[in-house]
């Protein structure tokens, strides 16, 4: 039996009848306009709509342009109504609004089941608001997604950036922290605060905000300790406060609405991506009645996807995995290996039988573009996990004629690098006990892309 959790604060920080509550919506979002580059987390307000609306729509226009991109949400929010230490997610199937059902992703709490301060507490959902308002916004600017709720109690930075790293993902996971600023100040002394915490934000710095700087401030100083580690960067999109919005001036509550970017370089443009994820599905549908890839007419493609890459493409169903193929080394231009890889890891793969033709439209589609490997130099195991970076480094091992490689997207289900290390020796046949002293590592990063199945 479906289990869901209600809303608890509809009609009263926000409109409760699904018409008027998509119009309000819909009016916060269209008050601006922004060509801005899709985030990878945003912080948003989390007070009435007719308080912080405004400001949290800053932040939420910036998801319209990847409404078919984004598949899962992970919010994060403080407990604002039960005390609590650690993380609590619920039990529920899904969450409901006036507008509609999410579904929660029971696949992400999975990847989480083995941290000791997260676990589920309904009590901390059943009345929380911070994670509540921000659902509406989500149902608005993008389509079929599944939730990770979290509401977040005493908790250090460090375990909360834990769970981040675990959820990471590609571009089709957004990261969503709830917090407000300051609370109850003067409108002069707010504005001087929050321009302060707003620096702290932009440069990173956790250490300096704690509940007077914002009451999300657990939530929040895990994104900025995860952020720092990874090096993002923050945009700050909009800091207003309640007297500048729909309240007197004299005690207000501050709002601030900010955007983290990945500073890896997108290399290639939308419409290149577009074109390489085209020719992974002709490749495929052509290997159908073909039994080869598709021929690329390099001369109608653009000269970047020309260059000799080397790429990996992904095939998933359902979330399960269904087929992999890549190379390691730039020899062919990178349209033709897409094709090939494309080709193979539908028809080619020794773990899986061949995709069938009813099957094409249900795959979810992944590519991986690598750039040049580097070589790791250190001293012995210990020192080769210290020098991994989890979530950013594909990881190539040889050991004699033994290699093998795990991609960036490995660190979902491998979070801790002792783990991703053995499972790789695993893969390349190098017993634990074996003497590593003459093992070779190189690392890479990948601009990863998907499209996703239309059924």
């Amino acid at each position: 039996m479906t289990s869901v959790r209600q809303p608890a604060v509809a009609n009263q920080f926000y409109p409760g009848d699904a018409p008027t509550l998509q119009e309000e919506v819909n009016r916060y979002l269209d008050e601006g306009f922004s060509t801005a580059p899709v985030p990878k987390a945003i912080i948003a307000p989390h007070a009435g709509y007719i308080y912080s609306g405004s400001v949290a729509a800053s932040a939420y226009r910036l998801l319209r342009s990847a409404r078919g991109r984004i598949r899962r949400v992970v919010l994060l929010g403080p407990a604002h109504r039960v005390y609590l230490r650690g993380i609590a997610l619920s039990s529920a199937d899904r969450f409901n609004t006036p507008i509609g059902f999410i579904d929660v992703s029971r696949e992400a709490y999975t990847r989480l089941a083995d941290l000791p301060h997260v676990g589920v507490a309904d009590k901390a959902h059943a009345y929380e608001h911070s994670l509540e308002v921000h659902l509406p916004f989500l149902q608005s600017v993008l389509d079929d997604f599944k939730l990770v709720p979290m509401v977040v109690g005493d908790v250090a930075p460090a375990q909360v950036a834990e769970v981040l790293a675990r959820l990471w993902g590609g571009e089709e996971t957004l990261i969503v922290i709830s917090s407000d600023l300051s609370h109850y100040h003067d409108y002069g002394t707010a504005w001087q605060l929050d321009g302060e915490t707003t620096k702290s934000i932009e440069s990173l710095r956790y250490e300096q905000i704690g509940p007077a700087n914002a009451c999300g401030c657990m939530p929040l100083n895990g994104l900025l300790y995860l952020a720092r580690e990874r090096g993002l960067r923050v945009q700050t999109l909009d800091v207003r406060n309640s007297g500048d919005t729909a309240g007197p001036r004299d005690r207000v509550v501050g709002y601030g609405a900010y955007a983290l970017y990945e500073e890896r370089g997108r290399e290639y443009s939308e419409d290149e991506r577009k074109l390489l994820l085209k020719t992974a599905r002709e490749s495929i549908a052509h290997g159908l009645h073909a039994g080869q890839p598709v021929r690329v007419d390099l001369v109608s493609v653009p000269p970047s996807l020309r260059q000799p890459r080397a790429s990996f493409v992904t095939l998933e169903r359902s979330g399960q995995l269904r087929g992999c193929i890549g190379t390691l080394e730039a020899y062919r231009p990178l349209a033709t290996d897409v094709a090939a890889n494309a080709y193979a890891s539908a028809f080619r793969d020794p773990r899986f039988p061949a995709v069938s033709a009813q099957e094409l439209s249900t795959l979810d589609v992944h590519i991986s573009v690598l750039a040049p490997a580097a070589a790791i130099t250190f001293a012995d195991e210990d020192d080769l996990i210290a020098r991994l970076r989890p979530g950013v480094d594909g990881l190539i091992i040889q050991l004699g004629d033994r290699r093998a490689t795990f991609l960036p997207s490995v660190w979902e289900a491998l979070p801790q690098p002792l783990k991703f290390l053995q499972a790789l020796k695993q893969k390349a046949r190098i017993a634990p006990s074996e003497d590593v002293r003459h093992l070779q590592a190189w690392r890479y990063t990948t601009e990863s892309f998907v499209d996703a199945s239309v059924s």
